[in-house]
């Protein structure tokens, strides 16, 4: 499995935030944020967010 570069322009207050959460678990940002996306239950809750999406558009 290779690796990618994906680079997000986030604001100062939502940085700190991370810089926070990370520190207390021991890890760096990148590191937090990659755990954060492959977490066992990404997927479950992006499909209902996209399901929430929907009925709130109101796509059939």
């Amino acid at each position: 499995m290779g690796t990618s570069v994906l680079s997000l322009r986030i604001d100062k207050e939502l940085l700190d935030r991370l810089r926070r959460h990370a520190a207390k678990r021991g890890m760096s940002v990148q590191d937090y944020v990659v755990r954060t996306l492959i977490r066992d239950d990404f997927d479950e809750r992006f499909s209902a967010a996209v399901e929430e999406t929907e009925r709130f558009y109101g796509v059939t």
